[in-house]
């Protein structure tokens, strides 16, 4: 059963140095807005380094497509590309300064992958566990009744609105009354 839909972001472009910094704003921007600042270093630097091949390495053309799905506890990155070689990961020479693209997202990612897209293409992917998405907090709410003397704080539920003043009320009735 899924409790939450799923999430989704696609950016289409070309694999240019210059689009690369842009779609990395973008994810970032994205991952703030569902919340899960915490992945943010991790898929920025996953989808640079993906980037990076399908500039240094596709072919016919640097088109791909990026996309990112939050479903439940995992978040997603894949490229798509119009080239059918499947990429693996290099052993390089430890001087060398390029190589290690798919070995750095193995080491920062839960999983990765490539697989065959159609007749002309591929997409590579990996994953990384979302924390479990739980109930922003609500700042203690002030509650005046003849049941206290002062304001009532204390957490409500998130929730409906309707919901959280119900929860209020339903503690401040609970209090005792002071005597003055």
């Amino acid at each position: 059963m899924i409790s939450q839909a799923s999430r989704q972001c696609t950016v289409e472009l070309q694999a240019l140095p210059s689009r690369i910094g842009q779609v990395r704003r973008i994810v970032s921007a994205q991952l703030r807005y569902w919340n899960l600042d915490c992945l943010i270093e991790k898929a920025a630097l996953g989808v640079t380094e993906l980037l990076t091949n399908v500039h240094q390495h596709a072919q016919p053309d640097k088109v791909c497509t990026v996309e990112i799905e939050l479903m439940l506890d995992r978040l997603t990155v894949s490229v798509h590309d119009h080239d059918p070689r499947l990429p693996t990961v290099n052993t390089s020479d430890p001087l060398a300064t390029s190589g290690r693209g798919l070995a750095l997202i193995e080491a920062v990612s839960e999983s990765w992958g490539a697989r065959p897209q159609g007749e002309s293409g591929k997409v590579v992917w990996f994953t990384l566990p979302a924390p479990s998405s739980s109930p922003l907090p609500i700042p203690p709410l002030p509650v005046y009744g003849a049941a206290t003397s002062g304001p009532f704080t204390g957490t409500v539920p998130f929730g409906d609105t309707a919901e959280a003043a119900d929860a209020v009320r339903e503690r401040a009735a609970v209090r005792p009354a002071v005597a003055g």
